[in-house]
């Protein structure tokens, strides 16, 4: 060896050192100098391939595998492709175009991926790990001379001939002091299953093992990394509904079967290949995004698609691939790339091509897999409105009994008998048919249908479709009585005076529990001698807020507003009536002095405001002020003793307590303690 040549230099690059750059402001990425080291070593093997299949190589090809080992304090990354002369390691290696770079370092300099990808440094990736490394080469020309490159992290590097007996390209990285998990079997085995899984060329990394005498030994087999023809690189009509599923088991391996996949092969006006999954969805915990790894000719680029595909299907799982997709850009760069918004456009259109297949070539199917699918198609609708324009046609609306109707047919259905005295179309809807039973059975008895709406995204699609279609009103089937849902005319008028109405709300105000973050309204309404006698709903407005407020951080601040709850007396119902008559003949002796007397003050408070309204309000006296003040504080006092008088008498009367439970269990709102109490009180009003 000693009469061989060696060539010493500096590395050519217009930056003083790239070394220190490369430690400094890659360290953080630093796993992916394996993905970098394992794709070179591909992109060779693959090019001698190609000069086989021309002619331009004339040897046998053999084993094409290549082989990653640790040795000692060295990671190897061999391989048996087209290697390199003394000129091309000058060409390849010893010139980097790296001008500008400390200005471009510095702006990209929490994206190695970036930084690699711009200057061509996969090589160079190998520095940020290791204190030294080697380069031994053999050129696969004839009479090609072995060389061996070395540099231990500085500008210089020797470079000199050597003995090396097969073709082809051996890295030696001697590991740095902070980086020896990459010398650790189950580190490597981690990245090169993360980067190389599918790559087109076989990856050896060690033997396959197996149990035997109480311990793992090394078998004679290589312990292949990859699979080289993953199902999306196959011919659709060469797969078989079970390959599908098998590729999936091996991309999740504890996830169930998908519900279905949609296969791409596109050749123009881009490359594009890949299998999306639609997954089986059983709870919200299942929802996980980012399930798509992106690759470019079978190298892993990334798993965090958002703004590479459309938002929604982030929700998705599989592969895509596509040459067209550099493989070293930072993730700003891909979402801007005209190529990718294509390629985005393009996804879109595909998956909405192959809902519709289904849902027209096999509706029972399809209907079938709603409740799983309505995630993916909603969120579509939401978030893109292409997408929105097509699944109008194939999005479904489930009702409570199980039916399933698109948005034409469910408004063909209902617009004859939902339609209120305005000409607005309501569809009433439950959130959970157990809880709002009576409600779904009040609407049901008026010939009214009632949805399903169960979803987290259900929300904000009732406002989507409300702001799409003209007159269009979405209501919980608890949100008021039925009959003032769907008004179909004016409402009857509870046949009650002023102080009838007064003294049943107090009466029933004063028996409502204290229930936390909710407040209570107390109303009248005649609703029929059939109707429940009291009834509670919820603000339909209101209860949305806050059910948005979950979703929407910047809505927040409705999610601590207070529930708020109307109270219902229904007027026409014989238990109402019976409360208040027993109520006036209780508390007649004792309220009628007082009423009396809040009659004589209200007279004086309206003289006084007649006087005052006259003057300006300078004008009016500190005697005046003081009369006004001193007559409002004496109402007030009346008015609380008026209202104690009635609050005794319902504390003494079991059924204005239960009529009011009745009204909180039939909306699942009767608990703990007032349950109880609900529960003893009925068994002695039985008895």
């Amino acid at each position: 060896m000693a009469n061989k040549e060696t060539r010493q230099g500096n590395i050519g690059v217009t930056s003083e050192n790239i070394f220190p750059i490369i430690k400094k402001f890659l360290y953080s990425d630093h796993d992916i100098f394996l993905r970098e080291l394992v794709s070179n070593a591909v992109d060779a093997t693959q090019k001698l391939k190609t000069l086989s299949s021309v002619g331009e190589f004339k040897g046998e090809l053999g084993d094409m595998s290549v082989r990653i080992r640790i040795d000692g304090k060295k990671l190897i990354v061999s391989d048996r492709g087209v290697g390199m002369t003394a000129e091309e390691i000058e060409k390849y290696i010893n010139q980097i175009a790296f001008s500008g770079a400390e200005e471009f370092v510095k702006k990209y300099r929490n994206d190695a991926a970036s930084i690699i990808g711009h200057f061509g440094l996969g090589f160079y990736s190998s520095f940020m790990v290791s204190e030294k490394v080697e380069i031994v080469t053999k050129s696969c020309r004839e009479d090609a001379v072995a060389m061996k490159w070395s540099c231990d992290g500085t500008p210089e590097y020797k470079m000199t001939e050597t003995e090396k007996d097969d073709r082809g390209t051996d890295i030696i990285l001697y590991m740095d002091g902070d980086n020896g998990q990459f010398l650790e079997k189950d580190k490597v085995t981690e990245l090169l299953a993360k980067y190389c899984r599918f790559l087109p060329v076989p990856i050896v990394f060690g033997k396959k093992q197996e149990w035997k005498d109480g311990k793992y030994v090394d078998t004679d087999e290589d312990n292949l990394i990859n699979n080289v023809t993953p199902a999306w690189t196959r011919k659709p009509g060469d797969l078989k509904e079970e390959d599908y599923r098998a590729f999936y088991r091996e991309l999740y391996p504890t996830a169930e079967d998908p519900l279905f996949w949609i296969h791409l092969n596109v050749d123009y006006p881009f490359n594009l290949t890949g299998i999306l999954y639609f997954p089986r969805i059983r709870t919200n915990m299942d929802i996980h995004k980012n399930r798509i790894q992106l690759y470019c000719n079978q190298v892993f680029v990334t798993d965090s698609v958002e703004g590479i595909v459309p938002e929604f299907m982030t929700l998705l799982h599989g592969v895509l691939d596509s040459p067209d997709i550099p493989l070293n850009v930072s993730r700003s760069y891909l979402q801007s790339d005209q190529n990718v918004k294509k390629i985005s456009t393009h996804i879109t259109k595909k998956v909405a091509d192959r809902l519709e297949e289904i849902f027209k070539n096999d509706r029972p199917q399809f209907e079938n897999k709603w409740d799983d699918l309505k995630i993916f198609i909603q969120y579509g609708m939401l978030s893109d409105e292409k997408f929105y324009e097509r699944a109008v046609k194939f999005g479904l609306l489930k009702d409570v009994d199980g039916k399933y109707f698109t948005l034409e047919e469910y408004k063909n259905l209902i617009k004859d008998s939902q339609t209120d005295k305005d000409g607005t179309l309501v569809y009433l809807y439950s959130t959970s048919p157990n809880d709002q039973y009576s409600y779904i059975q009040a609407a049901k008895d008026r010939g009214y249908g009632v949805l399903l709406f169960d979803g987290q995204l259900d929300m904000p699609v009732i406002g989507q479709l409300e702001q799409k279609f003209e007159k269009t009103r979405y209501v919980r089937v608890d949100s008021d009585t039925t009959g003032n849902i769907i008004r179909k005319e004016d409402a009857p008028a509870a046949d009650l005076g002023e102080e009838q109405k007064n003294a049943l709300q107090e009466i029933f105000k004063s028996r409502i529990p204290v229930i936390e973050k909710a407040e209570f309204h107390v109303s009248f309404e005649a609703l029929g001698t059939e109707s429940n006698p009291v009834v509670l709903t919820q603000s339909e407005y209101m209860r949305r807020m806050r059910d948005m407020a979950s979703i929407q951080p910047g809505m927040s601040f409705y999610g601590e507003i207070p529930d708020s709850y109307n109270l219902v007396l229904n007027t026409d119902h014989r238990l109402v009536q019976k409360v208040l008559e027993d109520g006036e003949k209780a508390c007649v002796d004792k309220e009628k002095p007082i009423f009396d007397e809040i009659k004589g003050w209200e007279a004086r408070q309206h003289d006084l405001r007649e006087i005052q309204n006259k003057k300006k309000q300078e004008e009016i006296t500190e005697a005046e002020k003081k009369d006004m003040t001193d007559t409002n504080e004496k109402l007030d006092e009346l008015r609380q003793q008026h209202n104690r008088i009635y609050a005794g008498y319902a504390e003494e009367n079991d059924l204005v307590s239960q009529l009011i439970d009745l009204a909180l269990l039939s909306n699942g709102m009767l608990k703990g303690e007032s349950l109880s109490r609900f529960i003893r009180r009925s068994a002695g009003m039985i008895g």
